[in-house]
């Protein structure tokens, strides 16, 4: 997101007139946890750096804290996890503090009842008394304890925080609630902008009535609107942006949504689009008195294509020559314009290194021609990934 950014930003800012070549450069895109982290520090009064609450430094005094209570009843759970694997015991509290963290960013009203001795009406077995008792050890309210009183003292004081009047974050799929609270609170001083990818505005617009304002955190089986959506595609891959929907209803904000193209689709991917974006059901399910209509398609319809491979090795060597075929039929696509998707990323990205990476024997005059990087024997595609663990 922050490349596309930097690349939009380079066609406006310096250019020419009827030109785009302008610099984009030196300019700070945080990351919405930094952004937002630093602005509640220092409305806590507190050094992000010195904060004790912070996973690195909470394991010590939390494995203090559990060998200390190891002979409770209500730990022995925790302790048999520990005491079966103790050379992996460090990481198993490691990921413990790191747990308690997020509770304290995603879970903050949860938090915030341990530490009034409330637990949830299911119990959370020892993890509530642990807090209480790792509470007690640091002396220092947690984040979620400090964070309503961050968020008044921003919304009381703009100045507070060094920010430009305006903010806008871009691309996000997910926002913690706790984050939520804090750019409400920013936003009573400045204007703070969400510009977000949904794929269907009239989803969007059913979800916003069927909650109307009340976005809650709820257990996804008891989600009401995860019945909204009718088209089936829209349903799986669009829970992500249905999910965030709901935690941003649960403060004051306006929607607004870019005008979207009307024209009849032409090909079997614009039929999928424009299905999804009306969240429509997909041809064969139609809607209840409603009517099917099926698309007539070209016989050189080729928007969608599916390839059999054997082996994921043989499927990243399939769709390397698949795009080099893209970008020899179509003189104004550039490699930046293609973004690949697969389920495992780990899993694919030393076979993406190896089958897309750039070899020896560079030649610049065949790079320019095929929109990468050649080398005597083959075209190679300079590749970045991203969203590695």
């Amino acid at each position: 997101m922050e490349r596309w950014l930097v690349q939009r930003l380079s066609g406006r800012l310096g250019a020419r007139p009827e030109s785009r070549d302008g610099v984009c450069a030196n300019v700070d895109f945080p990351f919405p946890g930094r952004l937002i982290g630093g602005a509640l520090a220092l409305a806590s009064g507190i050094d992000p750096d010195a904060d004790p609450w912070q996973p690195d430094r909470l394991v010590w005094p939390l494995l203090e804290l559990i060998d200390s209570l190891r002979d409770e009843a209500w730990l022995a759970p925790l302790i048999w996890h520990l005491d079966s694997a103790p050379d992996r015991r460090f990481g198993r509290v490691r990921q413990i503090a790191g747990l308690f963290d997020e509770y304290g960013v995603r879970r903050p009203a949860m938090l915030q009842a341990w530490a009034a001795g409330r637990d949830g009406p299911d119990g959370e077995g020892w993890q509530p008394e642990l807090w209480r008792c790792l509470r007690d050890a640091i002396g220092v309210p947690s984040g979620a304890e400090r964070l309503p009183e961050a968020c008044r003292r921003l919304r009381d004081d703009p100045a507070l925080v060094e920010l430009p009047a305006r903010l806008g974050l871009f691309g996000l799929t997910r926002l913690p609630p706790g984050y939520v609270q804090a750019l409400h609170a920013l936003a009573a001083g400045r204007d703070v902008h969400l510009f977000l990818l949904h794929p269907s505005p009239v989803l969007w617009d059913r979800v916003r009535d069927a909650v109307d304002g009340n976005g809650t955190a709820l257990a996804r089986h008891r989600d009401p609107s995860a019945r909204l959506a009718a088209n089936r595609l829209l349903a799986s891959w669009g829970r992500d942006s249905r999910e965030l929907q709901l935690v941003l209803a649960s403060g004051p904000a306006r929607d607004h949504h870019l005008p979207l193209d009307d024209a009849e689709p032409v090909t079997l991917l614009g039929r999928l689009q424009a299905d999804i974006r009306a969240d429509r059901a997909a041809p064969g399910v139609p809607l209840p008195g409603a009517s099917e209509v099926r698309m007539q398609l070209s016989g050189d319809d080729d928007s969608i294509a599916i390839h059999a491979c054997h082996g994921r090795p043989r499927q990243v060597e399939v769709l390397r020559e698949a795009i080099l075929h893209l970008l020899e039929s179509d003189p104004t696509l550039e490699p930046r314009d293609v973004i690949i998707m697969c389920p495992d990323v780990e899993t694919f990205a030393p076979l993406i290194q190896a089958t897309f990476g750039a070899g020896p024997g560079v030649l610049e005059e065949e790079a320019a021609e095929a929109g990468g990087v050649a080398s005597e024997s083959r075209i190679d595609l300079r590749v970045r990934l991203a969203d590695r663990i």
